[in-house]
């Protein structure tokens, strides 16, 4: 979890709110099925009972989609009631005004809601942690920076230091704000596409993890308001350029020991690294509706845009699926996997479990681990990817959908009204949008994932 509050903080919070300012507040915010940040704020004073009781919210919080429908399941009705509860133990004191923290759903009697997705991830860990194995994950985000909502001026220079310059204000604030909070922000540049940006955050576990790219998104959103700005966070913000990525690193040791490195596989990868590998690679075509999961995530999921197209994995290989990192003096944190399909539609808390139980699934059907990809793989001939069975992810969104909604491992690993729900916002999506030319939808949607 992220040790967030100084010491008694936390605990004074609950005592009595804010201890001096009664007209602080505490916002409380999850990530729903459709990846968007919705929530509630209460008087920080009412904290012990926002975690205690937590808040209302109907049901169809599940249902809600990007466009604010509510794609309505024979499950799912207007009646009932679920409760939003305040982890307090993973709050943070944003500022004199403001505290945050992570909700999770669960039901008026007492139980999880099945769409709780924070619970879905910390039940993939402790699962691992029955294995004797440990899970450290980090994010990155990437985003689209739009002064007054709008396209900027063109000249971009990718990687530049100019685009760090022209919004100076902008990213100074965002790095004393991130380390001040504690997030671990490990580096912040400017990307390939106009107006793109990206940052890096420091491995925690995956819960904490997920949180830290949670709030990251509340402070992005913030920040850039109180500089004229909005981000963008869709995983294509314009018809025709750069896509936006939501990549997530994960690493596996057990007893201390790296299941990615010294062993005696390719690069060190040890037989159970190479099966949870292998389970990745195996399943992803017919999950990568979860992590890459909205009505624009196949027009960025393109060969040429390291976006892991293809379901592969290479050391060092952007273009690949699932990219090694070896363990060097280069890559002080060790060996580790990125999942470069992954985009912000996605809900990151789904996106890592599923993940999870991918390499879980691996481990479990003892998969070996696949031949690695040394070049682009949209280089290979169709015959050659076919021969080695690398398999493109993209295309059809209703064929994404498809093989989701057929998936023996999806319906094994999440629960029936989760799994209806996740697809009920996404065939929302494709019903809404899917014979409208790209440049409408992308217009339609460019801040639907936005804080």
């Amino acid at each position: 979890m992220m040790r967030n509050l100084p010491a008694g903080q936390a605990e004074q919070v609950h005592r009595t709110g804010s201890g001096n300012d009664p007209g602080a507040a505490l916002l409380i915010s999850l990530i729903d099925c459709a990846g968007v940040t919705r929530g509630k704020t209460v008087p920080l004073a009412r904290a012990p009972s926002a975690a205690a009781s937590g808040l209302g919210a109907s049901p169809s919080w599940a249902l809600f989609c990007v466009d604010n429908a509510i794609a309505w399941i024979p499950s799912i009705t207007p009646v009932g009631d679920h409760r939003l509860r305040a982890d307090m133990n993973a709050a943070l004191r944003l500022d004199e005004r403001l505290t945050w923290a992570p909700a999770e759903v669960w039901e008026q009697e007492g139980g999880r809601a099945f769409w709780c997705a924070r619970s879905l991830l910390r039940a993939q860990m402790v699962a691992l942690a029955a294995e004797g194995i440990d899970v450290k994950s980090a994010g990155e985000i990437e985003f689209v920076l739009l002064p007054n909502g709008e396209a900027g001026e063109t000249g971009w220079q990718a990687y530049g230091v100019g685009p760090l310059l022209d919004q100076e204000g902008f990213v100074t604030e965002v790095i004393e704000s991130f380390e001040r909070l504690g997030l671990g922000l490990e580096q912040f540049h400017s990307e390939y596409g106009d107006g793109q940006y990206e940052l890096s955050l420091a491995p925690a576990d995956p819960v904490a993890a997920m949180d830290k790219i949670a709030l990251s998104r509340i402070l992005l959103g913030r920040i850039a308001r109180r500089h004229g700005c909005r981000v963008s966070l869709s995983p294509l913000p314009f018809a025709g350029g750069t896509g936006n990525g939501a990549h997530i690193h994960f690493s596996f040791t057990r007893n201390g020991e790296p299941l990615l490195a010294e062993g005696s596989g390719p690069h060190g990868i040890t037989p159970e690294g190479g099966a949870m590998m292998g389970g990745i690679i195996c399943h992803l075509p017919e999950m990568v509706g979860l992590l890459a999961p909205s009505i624009l995530s196949p027009a960025r999921l393109q060969p040429g845009r390291w976006a892991g197209a293809f379901a592969c994995w290479g050391r060092e290989n952007r273009e690949a699926a699932l990219r090694y990192c070896a363990a060097n003096p280069g890559n002080p944190g060790g060996a580790h996997l990125e999942i470069k399909c992954v985009d912000p539609s996605a809900n990151p808390y789904i996106a890592a479990a599923t993940i999870l139980a991918m390499a879980r699934a691996g481990l479990e059907a003892g998969l070996a681990l696949p031949p690695e990809v040394e070049a682009d793989p949209a280089a290979l001939s169709a015959e050659e990817r076919e021969a080695r069975q690398i398999l493109p992810l993209g295309g059809d969104p209703q064929a994404i959908l498809k093989r989701l909604e057929e998936s023996p491992l999806a319906r094994r690993w999440l629960d029936p009204q989760m799994l209806a729900a996740l697809l009920a916002v996404r065939w929302h999506e494709l019903e809404r949008y899917g014979g409208q030319p790209l440049e409408d939808v992308t217009s339609a949607l460019r801040f639907a994932w936005s804080v």
